[in-house]
C-alpha cells in the first residue's frame, strides 16, 4: 500500500478516529535516544564548567525578560 493510499484511506475516517491514528504515529516517533541524551548531558556539563570557571557572561533574569 502506498503512502497516498494510506492517507486516502485514513481521510475517510471520522475526526476522532483520525486523531487516534495521528497520535499513535506521533508517539511512535517520540522514542528516547540515548546517544542524543549523552550529547546533551556532555553539553550541560561543559556549560556548567564554563559558568563555574567564569568563562561566560552572566545576564540577570530580569534583564533578559524585561
Amino acid at each position: 500500500m502506498s503512502n497516498a493510499q494510506i492517507l486516502q484511506e485514513a481521510l475517510q475516517h471520522n475526526p476522532q478516529e483520525r486523531y487516534i491514528v495521528v497520535e499513535s504515529l506521533l508517539q511512535s516517533l517520540d522514542k528516547p535516544d540515548d546517544s542524543i541524551d549523552d550529547v546533551w548531558a556532555d553539553e550541560a556539563e561543559k556549560r556548567l564548567q564554563n559558568y563555574r570557571d567564569n568563562k561566560v557572561q552572566i545576564i540577570p533574569f530580569e534583564e533578559v525578560f524585561n
